[in-house]
């Protein structure tokens, strides 16, 4: 167990908490100030449990003596008051929790739980590259990842116009960026515009620039991002999403190389690789008269999509350690090591938002964060909820369950992950799909509510 300072002038406090968490198990000794507390803290203990208010030097005033003389220990402040300020000074000053008093020992209990987790539980992560942490770091092991860098490094030196396909979160972006590096032309401009973001008139005079009184509030001449883009790439984001006016625009340009701004009565032309993304079905989009084909046509000359990050899981240690590099030369900390637990968790979840949302949440943990872990109670809800049912579903020892059981259980788990989507489910399981419906009718399986399942034809056997 852990080895535990308890600097606190309340000495009644100070022996009963000392009795308690020898109770547990720790090794505890106790200290009255903070010179006391630092004196006893040569014998190098995991955690101290230091007071806020006490009479000489406050435990505020002590706290940068304490990281100084134990730079590897947790710190818990107490206090038997509620003030907003010495909360936000104490964490500030390097406090790993804080708990007011009285104390509740189920909170203290909880407290220190999360900060003593075990080295051996936890798994070091970081590369050993730490120094590269572009923000256009691209990795990934998986087929459909290898894929798409070869296709990148076959397209990069050609001018052919690109059409980056792939869910919202992929990184169709970096993609971009990743075949303007590789190009000819790798120290041009590299000129990004979201079609989604502005309305028509205004996304016509930011692609192709406008004359002075093209409009009202045009008070001067302005370029556009094509002739920004000269000499190096332009990357039409959620292209998509274009009017049809737009559309014709941006054809017109693919086929001649030429644009005309608001308000100008001569042509301009453009040497600008144009790079097009999108997370809408144009295919689709085509056939229901919604895009026009022409320019599908143009637009997908060389075709790579990006697959989900549910679909390469065996990319997601690769993506978390650059990211945790990256996150951790943002934020000023160093993070270097996530439980077990947590890692079961992220392989778990199914990421709807893609490599973003893995980035969101480890952003959001690594800021929450005290010391150099990241443990479960520092993720969002949909995974930490992930984690407790997960803990709940494993309840019954899997020593006490019978093979029937466990096959079950295991089915339901694969159901469970893929959103009930039978054919990756086979896949994972290794077997056939009425073999798999044979299955869930035999254990009762149903799927959430908000899941609908389309009707299949019953099996002939």
């Amino acid at each position: 167990m852990s080895k535990i300072l308890i600097v606190d002038d309340d000495v009644a406090s100070c022996r009963t908490l000392q009795v308690h968490l020898r109770n547990q198990g720790h090794n505890v000794e106790i200290a009255h100030s903070v010179d006391q507390g630092l004196a006893a803290a040569e014998t190098k203990p995991d955690l101290v449990i230091l007071d806020i208010r006490m009479p000489g030097r406050s435990g505020l005033e002590g706290i940068p003596d304490f990281k100084t003389a134990l730079p590897q220990a947790r710190i818990i402040m107490i206090t038997a008051f509620h003030d907003m300020e010495s909360t936000i000074e104490a964490m500030q000053s390097g406090a790993d929790d804080y708990i007011h008093k009285p104390i509740d020992i189920d909170e203290l209990e909880s407290a220190i739980a999360k900060l003593m987790v075990p080295v051996q539980e936890s798994e070091n992560l970081l590369p050993a590259h730490i120094g590269d942490t572009s923000s256009l770091s691209m990795v990934g092991r998986s087929r459909g990842m290898k894929e798409v860098f070869k296709t990148i490094g076959m397209v990069a030196k050609s001018p052919a116009t690109v059409l980056i396909t792939g869910e919202s979160g992929t990184g169709k972006e970096l993609v971009a960026r990743a075949i303007h590096r590789s190009g000819e032309n790798p120290g041009g401009p590299f000129v990004a515009v979201n079609c989604a973001a502005l309305v028509e008139t205004l996304l016509e005079s930011d692609m192709f620039g406008h004359e002075k009184g093209a409009f009202t509030g045009a008070v001067g001449r302005q370029e556009g991002k094509f002739s920004l883009a000269r000499g190096g790439t332009i990357f039409l984001d959620e292209v998509g999403e274009m009017s049809p006016a737009m559309q014709a625009k941006l054809l017109r340009v693919l086929q001649y190389k030429e644009y005309t701004p608001l308000g100008a009565k001569q042509a301009q032309t453009t040497d600008a690789r144009v790079i097009t993304a999108t997370n809408v079905n144009l295919e689709e989009a085509v056939k229901a008269g919604k895009f026009r084909e022409d320019l599908y046509y143009r637009l997908q000359v060389v075709n790579i999509h990006l697959p989900p990050l549910r679909e390469r899981k065996e990319d997601l240690m690769d993506l978390i350690q650059v990211l945790l590099g990256r996150i951790n030369k943002e934020l000023h900390r160093n993070v270097t090591h996530i439980s077990q637990e947590v890692l079961d968790c992220l392989e778990r979840y199914d990421w709807p938002g893609n490599v973003r949302e893995l980035e969101n949440v480890l952003m959001k943990s690594i800021a929450l964060s005290h010391g150099d872990a990241l443990s479960r109670d520092l993720l969002p809800p949909p995974l930490d909820n992930l984690s407790r049912k997960d803990r709940n579903n494993h309840a019954k020892a899997p020593a006490d369950q019978s093979l029937e059981e466990m096959e079950a259980t295991h089915i339901a788990r694969v159901l469970e992950a893929t959103q009930w989507h039978k054919g990756r489910a086979c896949e994972i399981l290794g077997i056939s799909r009425p073999r798999l419906r044979r299955m869930i009718r035999h254990y009762q399986l149903t799927p959430p509510e908000h899941i609908v399942i389309e009707r299949e034809e019953e099996d002939f056997e």
